[in-house]
């Protein structure tokens, strides 16, 4: 993969969504969010990044990802 795709910004900015507490997770209501969230949720699910496909916790590579993702953030933002 030689670009970020929008499926993959999408997940990128779901897995921003999580605390950074390991105790702490995000629930995706089926009946309220919107299809492409879900969708989102559980191809995160899909690659081991969270424990359900609605979202529970990050699993220790989806921590890894998740702090990959908020460091690019960092980095891209001008400040």
């Amino acid at each position: 993969m030689d670009t970020f795709t929008d499926q993959l910004i999408d997940e990128l900015n779901l897995l921003m969504k999580f605390p950074d507490s390991s105790l702490e997770g995000l629930k995706i209501h089926h009946s309220t969010a919107d299809a492409a969230v879900v969708a989102t949720a559980q191809r995160l699910f899909d690659k081991g990044l969270v424990t359900q496909h609605d979202g529970g916790y990050l699993t220790d590579l989806g921590h890894e990802a998740a702090d990959a993702a908020r460091l690019l953030v960092g980095l891209m933002t001008p400040h």
